[in-house]
């Protein structure tokens, strides 16, 4: 890691004002969404910063994708659901999981190409009990994968489309589950370990250059050719307060755009390289 980070002032400051967002999103419309401790959806134009709350989902919103109409899916970890958020603002169930198993921590969602959502649950912090679910298009829930089980957190598909990475919290690295042909997941492989940090979030560029956020500390790493850089290290939480969630976002997807959990804001990072676009699938 010998390359010399950027800049903390390259950074810029986006919603000020928000209730410690762990999520960020970039949704098909061209907006920005985060979520609240308090249950809060935010909806955030990036050109100049302002931001509604147009929807509360009585929990604390965690992670959170999009459907092609505009709806959000988010995690809600009091709730301990996926609740689905229309455009206006209405908030329905998604998901609590199985008869068998209920939700305990429901974390990070991911949709793939096919409108299957892959949701973390994180479990109990270093007890290597959390696991993936595949909410199928409708509802209907199950257990997917048990292997990436470290304290189960953000996730991102792959390049290829056909797996998914995920970050593991504790013990601290990031993993890949390939998706099968058939939907089942293939063999975990360890990507890359980061000992002695905290990470929560991952995004891919266009590039195949994966970008991971640390909660503690806070740091954005950058993972290329098997290669670990620190992107920003802000040891003075000038900007970056416990990063969480990433995503890329803007006009040319040339923005990384950064929650803060302990913070009142988002951070918006220009990048070089266009991160991989994420997939909104048509629910019906």
């Amino acid at each position: 890691m010998a390359d010399e980070p950027r800049s903390i002032s390259t950074l810029s400051v986006l919603a000020p004002g928000l209730d410690h967002p762990e999520g960020v999103a970039w949704g098909p419309d061209g907006k920005v969404y985060a979520g609240g401790e308090a249950g809060q959806v935010y909806r955030i134009n990036l050109e100049d910063s302002t931001y509604t709350a147009y929807a509360n989902t009585g929990g604390f919103v965690l992670g959170m994708a999009h459907d092609a109409a505009g709806s959000v899916y988010a995690c809600d970890q009091s709730l301990r659901q996926v609740v689905r958020v229309t455009p206006d603002g209405k908030v329905s169930k998604y998901s609590g999981g199985s008869a068998e198993q209920p939700m305990r921590v429901p974390n990070y969602p991911v949709f793939d190409a096919a409108g299957n959502l892959y949701v973390s649950d994180s479990g109990d912090w270093g007890a290597k009990n959390g696991f993936i679910w595949r909410i199928r298009p409708g509802g209907d829930s199950e257990i997917w994968d048990t292997q990436a089980n470290g304290f189960t957190n953000g996730m991102c598909l792959g390049p290829d489309g056909r797996s998914l990475y995920v970050v593991e919290s504790s013990p601290p690295l990031i993993s890949r589950v390939p998706i099968n042909p058939d939907g089942s997941p293939g063999a975990r492989t360890v990507i890359v370990e980061l000992p002695r940090n905290v990470p929560d979030g991952v995004a891919f560029d266009v590039e195949g250059s994966l970008y991971i956020s640390l909660y503690n500390p806070n740091i954005i790493y950058k993972y290329s050719s098997g290669k670990l850089t620190t992107l920003y290290d802000d040891w003075e939480q000038l900007i970056l307060v416990a990063p969480t969630n990433i995503a890329f976002g803007g006009r040319d997807m040339k923005t990384l755009l950064i929650a803060s959990l302990c913070g009142w804001n988002l951070a918006a990072a220009p990048m070089d390289v266009a991160g991989l676009p994420v997939q909104y699938p048509n629910l019906g």
